[in-house]
């Protein structure tokens, strides 16, 4: 069981050991080092895409009294593979007067800010692709560009329904990532660090969802509304803007959106996880179990509310944050504060 504990703890450092015996000076080295994380993390991230897929084809099934996916493989485990294989043999239209360069890079921008941020995350013990002091700011700034790629599709198109669906999320993101940052706040206040793997060091006698609450709910729902997850999925409202941004992508440059949303679920189920449930800590199974069960627990209930909640009103929406979830994550990060300091008095 703990074979992957000491692939990732062992194995980088004698691939590293054998690439400097081939003869490699240290830049080269350290640049091979880098595709070879790229591509480890590349081939977690379509593993789990296509796991995720089915859970939300079958959870939406069993939510809404249907079977779902049931006919390629056992219990339509293969589906997934089946539809990937399917878009990659569909053509891609490219419509006339976009802009093509615009266009053609911003599929694949997304995927490849997605796979960035799967680098930080702590599958388990020692068991980070990327292990960097600053990883909740790393996390933080490379999911703010995802926007800036998602209007770049909008834009690129050349379609009034699509430039909307990149406007809203514009407006969606930029303004939900406030509270998405304050609730991340409070667990820095108490960890006294940014490092993703210490936080999880820190919560070795007790959780931080038992010290900060509010700060869990205000993430979850700061989550789907990054994740553009009904109630918040007003970028792609198919009665208003058609697809939204997807509007004009086919084939494997629509199926590099797909797959960059599905990924991101699972980025921000394992943030999640990292923040408030101990990350990998648990007794008995190897540390990276713990950490798959917490967060595929963690995807499910996003994917539950996802298909529980009707979609909101866009000015509901942003009413909502602005007069009420930044408030609260405020008033968290300044509670968390005094408590700090009373303990600090008392001690």
């Amino acid at each position: 069981m703990n074979i992957l504990n000491d692939i990732f703890t062992k194995g980088s450092a004698k691939v590293r050991d054998i690439l400097i015996y081939l003869g490699f000076n240290g830049l080269i080295t350290d640049f091979l080092m880098s595709v070879i994380y790229f591509v480890a993390v590349a081939a977690v991230v379509t593993f789990n895409i296509i796991f995720i897929l089915w859970i939300d084809r079958r959870g939406s099934g069993f939510f809404q009294e249907r079977v779902g996916p049931n006919r390629v493989g056992p219990f339509g485990l293969l589906q997934s593979l089946n539809d990937a294989v399917k878009l990659i043999g569909k053509e891609s239209i490219i419509p006339e007067a976009v802009d093509k360069y615009v266009y053609k890079l911003a599929p694949i921008f997304i995927f490849t800010i997605t796979i960035m941020l799967y680098a930080v995350l702590p599958y388990g013990k020692d068991m980070s692709a990327v292990n960097i002091n600053v990883g909740i700011l790393y996390f933080t700034a490379i999911s703010s560009m995802s926007s800036i790629v998602i209007l770049m599709a909008g834009w690129g198109s050349n379609n009034k329904y699509s430039l909307i669906g990149g406007m809203r999320t514009i407006a969606q993101i930029i303004s939900y990532e406030i509270p998405f940052c304050f609730s991340m706040l409070g667990i820095v206040m108490l960890a006294g660090t940014l490092n993703l793997n210490e936080i999880v060091a820190s919560q070795q006698k007790v959780w931080y969802i038992l010290y900060q609450p509010v700060a869990f709910l205000v993430f979850i729902i700061s989550a789907l509304a990054e994740l553009n997850k009904s109630p918040f999925d007003m970028m792609e409202a198919e009665q208003e803007i058609v697809a939204g941004y997807h509007t004009e992508y086919s084939g494997m440059r629509f199926a590099l959106f797909f797959m960059a949303e599905y990924a991101n679920l699972f980025v921000m189920a394992g943030l999640g996880v990292t923040l408030f449930f101990g990350g990998w800590q648990g007794p008995f199974l190897p540390s990276w179990l713990w950490f798959m069960v917490k967060t595929y627990m963690m995807i499910f209930f996003i994917l539950w509310l996802r298909w529980s909640l009707p979609r909101a009103r866009i000015d509901k929406m942003m009413q909502f944050n602005w007069k009420f979830l930044i408030p609260v994550s405020m008033a968290n990060v300044f509670m968390t504060g005094v408590g700090l300091k009373i303990i600090q008095f008392i001690k």
